[in-house]
């Protein structure tokens, strides 16, 4: 189950390698490189946007993207130490502001010395080879060829572990055990879905045994995540099928396509609520992903308002452009480095800023949410009125109101006693239902 601390928080997700714009490859680097204080110095506009969550993208030592990871027991040199990253927590301990990292616990690099210990002592190891290549599946049936070993969708450099091997459930509850000792919050656990369950259920209850108010998310990805959840453990699990239907219905003029994903969502329950996104690390930018820059603000309300966990990727919220391509280094552009302050950002990126901070606001201002029940209660192609209901006996609501169409529409949707909390300026009651062209609306009510 979810921890308590987790309602009404915002994630400001960073991808720390290219935000703190540090070399592609590890080799390249010279010596300890401190750019997590780069990122510390950001804290404050984090804050100032009103996200109450660090979430880290990989920071770890690897070789190259970060989820190759090499060490797990140490910070990557391209960011930074211990210290870095102990500093880092402070600051954000100072702010307020939780911190969720993300491990890597499904593979690990090919260049991880354990895998090149099992590699170089050949089909028969001994002694401390032979614990070596039991980490890994290595197949050395080809004889004197090159040996076949599992990978992570035939990515090479992504190299499986052997979850069925007790020194590596041992290794990955120690690794767990000593970032959440060292200040961490919770784990992102990355292709959680690939991992057999067997391996959860054996790492879960001693690293909750240890830090009961750690908040464990797995990745989903296509699996289905109800079954994830019951089958592991995980106290949550990324909502990542929300994205593409919310852009393939302002983009196809479909408001019926993301209406039928909030039945999806309400599977959850309000005891595993999950983390949602519209942007992420390996994908589109959210202002690049929609035809019409226009409709940016109707996908950031409909994300806000559903339950879960939102999460802010860096730059989206001053809609950052960026498309993701195929080939080593196509996303680049998706990671891209923030600059020195604040002050180097565009002007026009700031009226998008300050419309996540509102919305923000509102989901602090109303925790209920993170664990509410979601509905849609008016549904046509170019209009949606999402509806989230408190599941605490409150009697609490929320609806958010869609129009992406050009002519006013007037949404029939059942208030009772209106609070006028309204995510929209100068709305008299009797207008709540009627939405301008183009325009959305947020009020809660009871």
């Amino acid at each position: 189950m979810a921890p308590g601390w987790v309602d009404g928080l915002t994630w400001w997700h960073v991808y720390p390698l290219g935000f703190s714009g540090a070399e592609t490859h590890a080799d390249h680097a010279h010596g300890v490189v401190h750019r997590l204080r780069h990122l510390a110095t950001w804290l404050d506009y984090a804050r100032d946007l009103g996200c109450s969550g660090l979430h880290l993208g990989p920071i770890l030592a690897s070789h190259s993207h970060g989820y190759d990871t090499t060490d797990h027991l140490h910070i990557d040199r391209r960011l930074g130490d211990e210290h870095d990253f102990e500093a880092l927590v402070a600051g954000c301990r100072e702010r307020g502001m939780r911190v969720l990292m993300e491990g890597v616990f499904h593979h690990v690099g090919d260049r991880h010395p354990l895998l090149q210990v099992a590699l170089e002592s050949g089909p028969h190891p001994t002694g401390a080879s032979e614990q070596a290549a039991r980490w890994f599946q290595i197949d050395w049936s080809e004889g004197a060829g090159m040996p076949r070993y599992e990978t992570l969708a035939g990515h090479d450099d992504l190299v499986t572990l052997n979850h069925a091997e007790p020194a590596v459930v041992d290794y990955v509850v120690h690794v767990m055990d000593l970032w959440l000792s060292r200040g961490a919050d919770g784990w992102w656990l990355d292709t959680s879905y690939a991992v057999p369950p067997a391996f959860w259920q054996q790492v879960i209850p001693r690293v909750r045994e240890r830090h009961p108010d750690s908040w464990l998310v797995g990745e989903a990805d296509g699996a289905d995540p109800i079954s994830l959840l019951a089958s592991t453990g995980l106290d949550s699990v990324t909502a990542d099928l929300l994205r593409e239907p919310l852009i393939r219905s302002l983009n196809d003029a479909d408001l019926r396509v993301l209406a039928a994903e909030v039945d999806a969502l309400a599977r959850y329950g309000p005891e595993h609520p999950p983390l949602t996104f519209a942007g992420t690390h390996h994908v589109t930018r959210l202002a690049s992903a929609l035809a019409d820059p226009g409709l940016f603000g109707h996908a950031v309300a409909a994300l806000f308002a559903l339950p879960g966990t939102p999460s802010i990727y860096y730059g989206d919220e001053q809609a950052f452009r960026g498309v993701a391509e195929p080939g080593p280094d196509g996303l680049e552009a998706v990671r891209p480095m923030f600059p020195e302050n604040s002050g180097f950002l565009a002007p026009w990126g700031w009226p998008v800023y300050d419309m996540h901070r509102d919305l923000i606001a509102m989901r602090a201002r109303n925790p209920w949410l993170t664990r509410a029940r979601p509905s849609a209660v008016h549904v046509s192609p170019t209009t949606l009125a999402l509806r989230a209901e408190a599941t605490d006996g409150g009697g609490r609501r929320l609806t958010a109101l869609l129009n992406i169409g050009h002519e006013p529409a007037l949404l029939d949707v059942g208030w009772r006693h209106p609070e006028l909390e309204v995510q929209s300026a100068g709305v008299a009651e009797a207008d709540l239902d009627l939405i301008p062209g183009r325009a959305w609306r947020i009020v809660t009510h009871d």
